[in-house]
């Protein structure tokens, strides 16, 4: 057998393994989970699709042998590239500007001191919190965008749900000024932003750390009276905002409707969960 002859075998032999799937164009993520079901001769793969339909676990994604197949293995480490690179990427600089929203820094100086010095990114220089003193003392509701540990989730999510949850705040008479944006921002920062303002609540929109569903996730952090020292419990978490979770528009509704309960019960956290009997 010559080399074109056993080329030809070798071609042959792969269509015949995996006749019903073509490997996915160049963007691998952009394959929905939900559809992707690789299950060789399935004996209800209808009722199977109605399953995966509701998560975007990796269900039905088949086996070579005792390996993961191809496409599974290329679309796990896909997702892997997604993630890490979601971590490193940067908010554009003229993100705040081109949003009407004031631009602040935290502590640290670039993205690798971010990474490495969680610390620093819950605290403003001096300078900094002489500016926020002047601009927002006295102002009741702070909203504020961090970039967090996932810049893609914040330029695809936080201005749609940021503007959901002014005209909620609006139409319960409940007025904001000019929301924040903070760089290298951990969500410690709202309570140095409380310190510094005195204000009642602190609304932060920050990019979670990605995962393998998606590097594209968004919390919104609530906290009464934030301060240096604030437990984590006292925090009210609305999370999975994103385009596979709760849609932001959606998630901005939710959250003017629960600040204005927070505001009311003045208290966040456990303590305005076991009240409210969430």
């Amino acid at each position: 057998m010559d080399r074109e002859e056993l080329k030809r075998l070798v071609a042959q032999l792969l269509q015949e393994r995996a006749p019903e799937k073509e490997l996915p164009g160049e963007d691998l993520t952009q394959v929905e989970l939900r559809k992707l079901y690789l299950v060789e001769q399935p004996k209800n793969p209808e009722a199977f699709l109605r399953l995966k339909a509701k998560t975007p676990a990796r269900l039905g994604m088949g086996r070579a042998g005792t390996r993961y197949r191809t496409q599974t293995l290329l679309r796990f480490r896909a997702d892997h590239a997604a993630a890490q690179d979601s971590v490193f990427s940067q908010v554009p600089e003229d993100f705040p500007k081109a949003n009407g929203l004031l631009g602040l820094q935290t502590l640290c100086k670039e993205k690798e001191e971010y990474l490495t010095r969680p610390d620093l990114g819950r605290r403003f220089s001096q300078e900094t919190g002489n500016l926020i003193r002047e601009v927002f003392a006295g102002q009741r509701i702070l909203l504020v965008v961090g970039d967090g540990l996932s810049a893609n989730a914040i330029t695809e999510n936080a201005m749609d749900c940021l503007q959901a949850i002014r005209q909620g705040l609006k139409a319960k008479n409940l007025e904001t000024g000019q929301p924040i944006f903070v760089r290298y921002c951990r969500v410690g920062a709202s309570d140095h932003l409380g310190e510094l303002t005195g204000c009642e609540l602190v609304c932060l929109l920050v990019g979670e750390r990605p995962g393998l569903v998606t590097n594209a996730s968004m919390s919104a952090y609530l906290t009464y009276k934030p301060h240096l020292g604030t437990e984590e419990s006292e925090r009210t978490v609305i999370s999975n905002i994103h385009s596979q979770g709760i849609a932001p528009v959606e998630a901005g509704a939710h959250i003017a409707a629960v600040i204005g309960q927070i505001l009311q019960k003045k208290k966040s956290g456990v303590a305005f969960a076991g009240e409210a009997g969430q």
